[in-house]
């Protein structure tokens, strides 16, 4: 017969627990709330930012050679280092959040190194980064806080030196990878390549609509500050949409977590009930025994 006192603690014990799931989960959707209007502002000028880099690799590829020669849109085809740049959460709870980026970045790894690629990690959270530790794998830069609360000039300083590094020479390929928001019940992992800007798919119809023309920059200033903002607000954008998508996922593992908490208690209460009868039922049993036994 089970142990009624056992059985009472059990049902105390997950009914704390699904307490703090629920409190959990209305968190993660009042934060959800005001992350999701953040990442849809940002959204958009993220999205024209966009746009206008892809026209002015579409006019590059149209003067030829010589204007090709910016090392923010010439692709080296015969790569010898790549570098990874990724976005976890600081934080768990939030069902296989984190564990589908880092299923893509070891994808990514694996795909690298076995042509002969090196490959150098940058991460932001500690979830990976302390995944990535305990695997012994050496991180080139890392940063812990930033996912949770993303803040751009600290976006900035972070993915300037890893651009820097393009820049001498000393990588040939940046490519991020974070979880983005789809909507409130779905996520899904981005990959993108931010330098050199990939114009593959870029169309190179000369009858664009666009109004965008390119005039002489000598120095390459222009270029330069316009190609260092773009890369500075993807890096932003993608801590934001990796916030919401972060929000998102642990809303909904707290959920389940409520609901199963719920479920569970309905079952050991079920059980308590049995436990209870049987004992009542001995008790009876032993009265009567011991009444007849006297007659």
């Amino acid at each position: 017969m089970a142990n009624l006192k056992d059985i009472q603690r059990k049902i105390k014990s997950v009914k704390n627990t699904q307490k703090t799931t629920h409190a959990m989960k209305l968190v993660s959707s009042a934060k959800l709330k005001r992350t999701e209007e953040l990442a849809k502002r940002s959204r958009v000028y993220a999205e024209k930012l966009n746009d206008m880099i892809n026209e002015i690799a579409q006019k590059i590829q149209l003067l030829g050679a010589e204007a090709n020669d910016s090392i923010y849109f010439k692709e080296n085809p015969n790569p010898k280092k790549v570098d990874i740049v990724f976005i976890t959460a600081d934080k768990g709870l939030c069902g296989g959040f984190n564990s589908q980026t880092l299923k893509r970045v070891n994808q990514l790894m694996e795909g690298f190194k076995s042509d002969n690629i090196k490959v150098r990690l940058s991460g932001v959270g500690r979830k990976g980064i302390d995944y990535y530790k305990f695997n012994n794998i050496e991180m080139m830069r890392e940063v812990i806080g930033l996912s949770s609360a993303p803040d751009s000039t600290k976006a900035a300083e972070f993915i300037s030196e890893i651009v820097n590094s393009y820049a001498n020479g000393e990588t040939d390929r940046i490519i991020m990878v974070h979880n983005g928001y789809v909507n409130m019940i779905s996520q899904e992992v981005r990959e993108e390549q931010v330098l050199p800007v990939d114009v593959s798919n870029i169309s190179t119809d000369i009858e664009s609509k666009s109004e965008l023309e390119i005039e002489p920059d000598d120095d390459g200033s222009l270029l330069v500050s316009l190609m260092r903002q773009y890369i500075e607000y993807s890096m932003y954008y993608a801590l934001i949409d990796s916030l919401a998508a972060e929000h998102a996922a642990r809303m909904q593992a707290m959920d389940a977590a409520t609901t199963n908490a719920k479920d569970m208690v309905k079952s050991l209460s079920i059980k308590y009930n049995k436990a209870r009868q049987e004992a009542i039922t001995t008790e009876l049993i032993e009265i009567i025994s011991g009444m007849e036994s006297m007659k």
